[in-house]
């Protein structure tokens, strides 16, 4: 994979949906921190998106990177996103548009972005990646790329069309690996049929693999326990999908600077799983499979007032109700009435089943139906 990709050091990647926050706004003075310090340590590969963060994300990458190394310093991959254009002609004026707000000539990797069968239609019919072709063939695109969220077939579809695809984006990690829903290694297995190498989103599935339910926390424990084990959750997840072969880089949506300095200190000089991680990681997956979690990764399409007009807060219901399936955790119900539908904020039940959300969904999760089961948890009275 080097030999294709040779301007990429190392297979860890910043992925800049999740960035350290103040509020609503980008927290800017430890952003630079965490650049600075995946930079010093010998990584240069940062992904955004125009809509990651409402919009923030490519501003905080210009003043936190591009305005402040030249430009050989680091790769930076940006995205075409269905809805913000409509039509072929909107294509241009759009591109033209991120490179000005990420403060760059070029992007290193262009991906279109969050492709299903339903997407990949659209953007054929507005011949999207015949457009981002000229662009790569015009010296604005380096490499041309998808991101991907639906079936193993679909992705084995597009590969067979547009065979130009250089590298394939996908959703990989241990508890998505058998996942019907998903299909990681299907998908996976498709893009190394077809010869692509892979960059790889949610390596720890929102931060599901980090924060983990006790009976699953009891099994690193007692690994750790061992004197030689001395990993952090995010350490096996992500270390389990960087030793697959194929894998060009791992993105991890590091949001703040303790998060950067652990994955830094495992990545740096990356060792795959040995036989007692591996044996654990496949304890943890087993442990999931008996709780029934909503596979939700917090990527918060879904909550856009396009997507949901009741303002549900879709994620953060679905993490709450994790919450208490998988701790018991007997705050849930506080947190649910005082926190998230306080003061007007939509609660499952304002649910008017438009579909709105379950169309934006890169998990295809039936959202109507959960937010109904969340109804039924939280508003009983």
């Amino acid at each position: 994979m080097e030999q294709l990709f040779p301007e990429v050091k190392k297979c860890f990647g910043f992925g800049c949906m999740r960035l350290p926050m103040i509020g609503k706004e980008v927290d800017m003075d430890q952003f630079k921190q965490m650049v600075d310090m995946f930079i010093d340590n010998g990584f240069n590969y940062f992904d955004t998106a125009h809509g990651y963060i409402d919009g923030k994300s490519e501003l905080a990458v210009r003043e936190a990177l591009s305005s402040r190394y030249s430009r050989d310093k680091f790769l930076l991959t940006n995205k075409l996103t269905s809805p913000y254009f409509k039509k072929q002609e909107d294509i241009r004026p759009f591109f033209e548009e991120q490179l000005e707000r990420c403060g760059v000539d070029y992007f290193d990797f262009y991906l279109m972005h969050a492709q299903t069968a339903e997407v990949f239609e659209s953007f054929k019919k507005r011949r999207a990646y015949e457009t981002a072709l000229e662009l790569k063939e015009e010296g604005k695109i380096r490499h041309f790329g998808i991101s991907f969220h639906d079936k193993a077939d679909v992705l084995d579809q597009i590969l067979t069309e547009y065979p130009q695809i250089e590298i394939v984006q996908i959703q990989f990690n241990y508890l998505d690996y058998e996942d019907p829903s998903v299909e990681s290694r299907k998908v996976y297995e498709v893009a190394r049929k077809h010869n692509k190498p892979l960059l790889v989103m949610e390596p720890v599935k929102g931060g599901s693999l980090v924060n983990l339910p006790q009976e699953a926390q009891k099994v690193f424990d007692e690994l750790q326990a061992d004197g030689i084990h001395r990993g952090s959750n995010a350490s096996y997840a992500i270390r389990f999908t960087a030793g697959f072969d194929g894998m060009r880089m791992i993105l991890s949506g590091m949001s703040n600077l303790e998060q950067m300095k652990d994955n830094i200190s495992f990545m740096k000089d990356f060792k795959p799983l040995d036989e007692a991680e591996s044996g654990a990681v496949a304890r943890v997956t087993g442990v999931f499979k008996h709780i029934d979690m909503i596979p939700c990764t917090a990527c918060r399409y879904c909550v856009d007032e396009n997507h949901c007009p009741k303002k549900i807060r879709i994620p953060d219901l679905f993490a709450c109700m994790n919450s208490k399936r998988a701790f018991k955790d007997w705050n849930a119900d506080f947190y649910y009435e005082d926190v998230l539908t306080a003061k007007g904020k939509g609660k499952a039940s304002d649910c008017i089943r438009c579909g709105g959300c379950e169309r934006v969904c890169p998990q295809h999760l039936p959202i109507r139906d959960l937010l109904d089961q969340v109804a039924k948890e939280f508003e009983k009275a």
